[in-house]
């Protein structure tokens, strides 16, 4: 149970850090998007996942793990130095911004590839959540999000319960010790390093020694918190923020979804997060929004 407090506890600091990115250091120049109200986005955006799913899970096959994890600790450096970057840019002059985030990436990568424990991984797992989350919440509208949560929560449920194969991700990425899982610890003393691969651990049976969250559990709901604090007007209630309001609501229905999956995770199976997680902060969404607003639009913006 205190592991799974603290996966809590994580998951929340991941989504206020993207709400306080969004506001203080994030500007329209950092969308991703040209259009932020176009449905077409998550069209898009899920064929890229299901096409690097199967690369890596088919390089992974012809025992190249060695390309993939190359490619994964490149993409995670690059993260990493970025949200370092944009927040220090905010402090000093870009030069020295600049040389210190170098400086700490280089830093955290270099314990990431020597030194790959758990409380490394959490840390570059954490600062990549925050950046990738912060990004694409200024970058889709509410409609987009909606329509991504929505198809990936369908998505996750039959890639672990129907084809398993991401099951067989999560094996691979836990042979190469990647920081795409958030990996507490159940017990004093635990190793990641030593950490078995996950379908061998299962196989076996008995109690797990850590509980892992991959970082798209985070991340995907959080786009909802973040868009909702980004594109929703204003308007005080009470003194407060209408958009912090309904992003905090949103917050919380994934908390809420959260602790419901821990129920089931909690009795050892691999379980599909999504659809419980997406679920979550979707109802919050929508009945904060009606609280706040008072109208069924749902803040949804139509491309045409």
């Amino acid at each position: 149970m205190r592991s799974a407090i603290v996966m809590g506890a994580i998951f929340a600091l991941a989504q206020l850090g993207a709400i306080l990115m969004a506001w203080a250091f994030l500007g329209p120049e950092w969308q991703a998007f040209e259009n932020p109200n176009d449905p077409l986005i998550p069209i898009y955006y899920i064929v890229a996942i299901l096409g690097f799913t199967f690369a890596v899970l088919y390089v992974i096959k012809k025992k190249r793990e060695d390309v993939v994890r190359i490619v994964f600790l490149g993409a995670v450096a690059y993260t990493i130095f970025f949200v370092i970057m944009i927040i220090l840019a905010g402090f000093m002059y870009s030069t020295y911004a600049a040389l210190l985030s170098i400086l700490v990436t280089a830093v955290l990568t270099y314990y990431l590839v020597k030194w790959p424990e758990w409380y490394v991984i959490d840390a570059a797992g954490v600062l990549m959540s925050i950046g990738i989350i912060g990004i694409f919440g200024i970058s889709l509208g509410i409609l987009p999000v909606l329509i991504l949560l929505v198809a990936l929560a369908v998505y996750d449920a039959i890639s672990v319960y129907g084809t398993k194969h991401m099951v067989a991700l999560a094996d691979g990425v836990t042979k190469m010790k990647l920081p795409i899982l958030l990996v507490i610890p159940k017990k004093r003393g635990y190793s990641y390093i030593k950490q078995k691969p996950l379908m061998e651990q299962l196989a076996e049976g008995g109690e797990r020694e850590a509980m892992f969250m991959g970082l798209g559990d985070i991340i995907i709901p959080g786009v909802l918190v973040t868009s909702a604090f980004n594109f929703l007007p204003d308007d005080a209630v009470s003194g407060i923020s209408g958009n912090l309001l309904v992003s905090l609501g949103t917050l919380i229905g994934a908390l809420a979804g959260f602790a419901l999956l821990m129920r089931y995770v909690l009795k050892g199976s691999p379980q599909a997060g999504l659809p419980l997680l997406n679920g979550g902060a979707i109802v919050g969404y929508v009945l904060s929004y009606v609280l706040v607003y008072g109208s069924l639009s749902l803040g949804i913006t139509l491309p045409w």
